[in-house]
């Protein structure tokens, strides 16, 4: 299973359960927990041949999407319900998708419990097989759930299963795109790697805390390494992430932070689909705003060969993928509500130094795979028998504030000329630093090849903001790079606007 198949499953999964019977998950053993034992385990990792886990049985791993989801955790036996605690902790079984188990402890007054798996924490439909029950089960990852609209009403926000990935949402919104611990040789011919989150450590938090702490062993064949996250719920849910690594092999290709989400089509190539909505995307563009100061706006595409962007930069401020357009009209869905799903914004903690943003695109035709990925490739290799050491924080919801009184990129369309070539527009929106005389605003339009002519700028009655248009042409290639911004003596007015357009 890749990207898409078990986020797509996530979200048919979160149904919740119902019963009476309150009961806590069995405690297998429990010891003393430090972060800095956590530490020292994952390097010691490192020193050892990689070991994959044992597979759950084959009577789990048959199961059937339908019967897959005909079985749920029960709500009313969540980790911490009925206490002060203002968290409670739902658990996922395994089988289809999921067929290694995690562990999974709860850390109370300085001892980590370790859970057993208990079958009875869920509810099921006699659609479902009987299963063995054995020592090779485990719960498959875990979902939180707070307080978040109305009290004493537990609604989640965050879903930890599959590898090392995990995705949130802000308060009002629905599930979109994920992130994940680590990328490994993302797009590499040999490969890509998937390093797993194999234990997980919760923090109990006290009845005034605001945050919750989670601990989780990442594993793989080339890394190990852990990670630590501190999780605020609300507009925006925040993530506060510190991360130390150790490797098995050298590590060239790494990504730290990396994002994964879906973009088939919008008014950039819509032309290629037929279909009744206008747009079909979790995301529609990269945003970065790098070391220079400059923010940059990238929006996405769904290639018909795979293609992979780099943006070199030094101490960059941050990157993410963002969900711009949000309204209904924008896509015309009322089961997948493209309108409610989130942006993430990935904010680096210290100096990450010299690298590059890279954006991976991969071409998909349909919506249930995920097709996109973003993250920083540090430019410096890690050794083998090296360890790394990175902090970021994760903003689940909208987008960061603007360092810089600038105009955003709100819309892109494009389409072929009659007379050969293609147009292209870029709405901005609507901002005070755009002078009613539209003259004084400097149009730069470049490209890496073929001709783009000088444009136009216009009001756009609808969005009150203004809109650039212009005319491309390739001269016979199937690639070309594209820039625009606008400025105002000497200094931007805009977003830097970037396209890769492909034949």
């Amino acid at each position: 299973m890749h990207r898409r198949g078990f986020l797509t499953a996530l979200a048919s999964f979160a149904a919740l359960g119902s019963g009476s019977a309150k009961a806590g998950p069995l405690i297998l053993d429990e010891k003393p927990f430090s972060t800095g034992d956590l530490i020292e385990q994952a390097r010691q990792m490192a020193g050892r041949s990689y070991t994959p886990r044992k597979m759950v049985p084959g009577e789990w791993q048959d199961l059937s999407y339908d019967q897959y989801k005909s079985i749920w955790f029960n709500t009313s036996k969540a980790l911490w319900r009925g206490t002060d605690s203002p968290y409670q902790v739902d658990f996922f079984h395994p089988g289809l998708y999921f067929t290694q188990p995690v562990q999974i402890s709860i850390v109370e007054g300085g001892m980590a419990k370790r859970l057993g798996f208990d079958f009875a924490l869920f509810d099921k439909t006699d659609k479902v097989p009987d299963l063995p029950i054995d020592d090779s089960l485990g719960f498959s990852g875990f979902r939180l759930r707070a307080e978040l609209e109305k009290p004493e009403i537990f609604q989640e926000f965050m879903v930890m299963q599959g590898a090392s990935y995990f995705r949130a949402i802000a308060k009002g919104q629905h599930y979109g795109l994920s992130a994940r611990g680590l990328a490994v040789n993302t797009a590499d011919p040999e490969g890509e790697e998937f390093p797993d989150f194999t234990q997980f450590w919760i923090e109990r938090p006290a009845a005034d805390d605001s945050g919750i702490v989670i601990h989780a062993l990442l594993d793989g064949p080339s890394v190990t390494g852990l990670y630590s996250f501190v999780v605020t719920p609300g507009i925006p849910t925040v993530m506060d992430v510190s991360a130390h690594i150790f490797t098995r092999v050298e590590l060239d290709h790494i990504g730290i932070g990396p994002l994964t989400s879906m973009f088939l089509f919008d008014e950039t190539n819509r032309s290629r689909f037929d279909d009744f909505r206008p747009a079909v995307h979790d995301s529609d563009g990269l945003m970065i705003r790098n070391g220079a100061g400059e923010t940059l706006w990238r929006p996405l595409a769904n290639p018909k060969k795979l293609q992979v962007s780099s943006f070199v930069d030094e101490t960059p401020k941050g990157f993410g993928l963002m969900q711009r357009p949000k309204n209904f009209s924008d896509y015309a869905d009322l089961e997948a509500a493209y309108h409610k799903r989130p942006g993430l914004w990935v904010e680096p903690g210290e100096n990450w130094g010299k690298g590059a943003v890279t954006l991976v695109e991969i071409p998909a035709d349909r919506e249930i795979y995920d097709n996109i990925v973003a993250y920083w490739r540090p430019r410096t290799p890690i050794p083998k028998g090296g360890e790394h050491q990175f902090t970021y924080r994760l903003f689940w919801g909208g987008e960061p504030a603007m360092t810089k009184p600038i105009t955003r990129v709100i819309n892109t369309r494009m389409g072929k000329r009659f007379s050969g070539g293609y147009i292209a527009t870029v709405d901005f929106a609507d901002h005070a630093i755009i002078p009613e005389d539209l003259s004084t605003i400097t149009r730069h339009i470049r490209s890496t090849r073929g001709s783009v002519s000088d444009g136009i700028l216009q009001r756009n009655p609808e969005t009150g903001g203004v809109r650039l248009a212009f005319t491309f042409d390739p001269e016979g290639g199937d690639a070309m790079e594209i820039r625009a911004q606008l400025m105002m003596d000497g200094q931007n007015v805009s977003e830097v606007w970037l396209y890769r357009w492909t034949l």
